[in-house]
């Protein structure tokens, strides 16, 4: 591994490339702080992709491509004259100082779930204007349900007994059934469809599973399966179409067994 100084040298760099790309660079030169939004969003998803494949080559290069960005929208902020790489990086450090009493102050705590509800204590004294209230809008759905029943759960509103949320998530595939088999009206199956999801995340956070992350390894699962069925299909001269259930069925419990 490399020495703090080597670090520091190392980023030292990485500024002083972006200066020079800012400077001699058109497609560099033209870039705000919109045009790159997009772009980041998809980096992000590149690394998110590099580490559930456990891919430690890929990870490096995308924490890379992610830094990049990084440095380019404080390039662009300080060009504005609103903030530099020194204010991006001395704000979160005073925010880590700040939210970590236990660490750099005399605040003792007994487990990681007292330091979650400190956290929340904390942002309400920084003036967030309530517990929910830095939930981002744009999170995708499965992990902005799953981050408000973090933090809800920090200010003791959460199942006493975990093994409850299963009579609630019971309840929810009633009532999503009844609405599907008897009604017709499809903003409350829509309804009640999205409570059952948010009590199967809600269970799944009660037992320390990461939903998103569930659902992803089952979606790379039935894609690996489901391209097993198209290469047998192919090479028996047909198509899935052409195919019978039955013998779709036959060659998915072969892909399973694979």
């Amino acid at each position: 591994m490399h020495s703090t100084e080597e670090k520091l040298k190392a980023f030292e760099q990485l500024l002083d490339i972006m200066d020079e790309l800012r400077e001699k660079c058109p497609w560099d030169r033209e870039q705000t702080l919109d045009s790159l939004r997009n772009l980041t969003i998809e980096e992000t998803y590149e690394l998110a992709d590099a580490i559930m494949n456990h891919d430690m080559e890929e990870i490096r290069k995308e924490l890379g491509d992610l830094l990049l960005h990084i440095v380019f929208y404080s390039k662009i902020g300080s060009e504005n004259g609103n903030f530099d790489i020194a204010d991006v990086i001395n704000s979160i450090n005073k925010k880590l100082i700040f939210r970590h009493p236990h660490v750099f102050g005399d605040r003792k705590v007994k487990d990681s779930g007292e330091v979650v509800e400190n956290w929340e204590e904390i942002k309400m004294k920084e003036g967030n204007r309530g517990v929910l209230s830095g939930v981002p809008v744009s999170l995708p759905a499965m992990i902005k349900s799953h981050r408000i029943q973090d933090k809800v759960r920090a200010v003791g509103f959460d199942w006493v007994n975990r093994e409850e949320v299963w009579d609630k998530v019971i309840e929810e595939i009633d009532e999503v059934k009844h609405e599907v088999i008897n009604g017709n009206d499809r903003n409350k199956m829509e309804e009640e469809v999205g409570d059952l999801l948010f009590s199967i995340v809600n269970a799944a956070r009660l037992y320390d599973i990461e939903p998103e992350t569930a659902l992803e390894k089952t979606n790379r699962k039935f894609l690996k399966r489901f391209r097993y069925l198209e290469e047998k299909a192919g090479q028996s001269g047909r198509s899935l179409k052409e195919m019978s259930l039955d013998e779709m069925e036959l060659l998915w419990q072969e892909a399973k067994s694979i």
